[in-house]
């Protein structure tokens, strides 16, 4: 487990701060995706969004991302209101999106130069997606083209490119979801490197509890009910967990419980499992 001090620690800074969302897409007479959803993102925490399909996970990183402007509620990042793309914020999509007519180095400096991101010169941009391809380790790799890339480093690409950023905050949907499994297990070890190593906090929505349990400070669990967020688990193990898996056994049965209910509609008690 780890020591209480570090988690009380933990949860004094919160880096982004969302309440009381609600989105609807269309009329707004319809039923919403989100509602009253909520949410408190500590420094270095890594949060995992788990829910059946259709409930809203991807449309919540986007409005948590600024990509999306809810129809109520605020989303704050450390302190100040968040109303479009903001340089503190990477984002890294299911799909790489790699533009094909870039080189790997060229992609992973694609975005530097964006309107919301902060002025910088030619130099800084250079060392920027050096340290950002070094991180995931492409270097020798930067001057090919996306077809180039297998699906793991297509999608180290992508990292790299939300890296060369320098963001405080990574809101991840689903980037594992297409590898093969030991690439996979090599993108997770290669995440929480990142994050422990800058204190970088993360928001990972996926589908794959087993994923979430290794990855996660906590667990979120989205209903049907519509878009809230119905229950809440927070794992104090140490990383990396693959040595401690028996220990996480009870925790996966309540999750799959919770999911089963909430994929019947079911009501399922918002409360923190510890």
């Amino acid at each position: 487990m780890a020591p209480a001090t570090a988690t009380a620690a933990l949860q004094q800074t919160i880096v982004l701060d969302a309440q009381q969302i609600e989105l609807s897409y269309g009329h707004k007479s319809v039923t919403p995706v989100l509602r009253d959803f909520s949410l408190q993102l500590a420094a270095g925490e890594v949060v995992a969004v788990l829910g059946p399909s259709g409930v809203g996970k991807s449309s919540l990183l986007r409005v948590l991302a600024g990509l999306q402007v809810p129809d109520k509620g605020t989303v704050h990042v450390k302190g100040e209101p968040l109303h479009g793309p903001h340089p503190r914020l990477g984002f890294v999509f299911q799909d790489p999106s790699l533009l094909p007519w870039l080189t790997l180095e060229e992609n992973v400096g694609f975005g530097l130069d964006f309107t919301h991101q902060a002025r910088i010169s030619n130099a800084e941009k250079q060392e920027r997606v050096a340290a950002a391809i070094a991180e995931v380790d492409l270097q020798r790799a930067r001057t090919r083209y996306p077809s180039e890339l297998s699906g793991g480093m297509a999608q180290r690409t992508a990292l790299a490119r939300s890296l060369a950023r320098q963001p405080e905050i990574l809101l991840l949907d689903e980037p594992f979801s297409a590898l093969d499994e030991i690439t996979r297990s090599e993108m997770q070890a290669l995440l929480l490197q990142i994050t422990s190593r800058h204190q970088t906090s993360a928001i990972l929505v996926t589908h794959d509890i087993d994923e979430a349990l290794l990855l996660a400070d906590r667990i979120l669990l989205i209903g049907l009910t519509p878009g809230r967020l119905i229950d809440e688990w927070r794992i104090d193990l140490p990383h990396p967990r693959d040595e401690v898996a028996a220990e996480l056994t009870g925790v996966r049965v309540e999750i799959v419980q919770a999911l089963r209910q909430a994929r019947r509609g079911i009501p399922t008690p918002n409360h923190l499992h510890s």
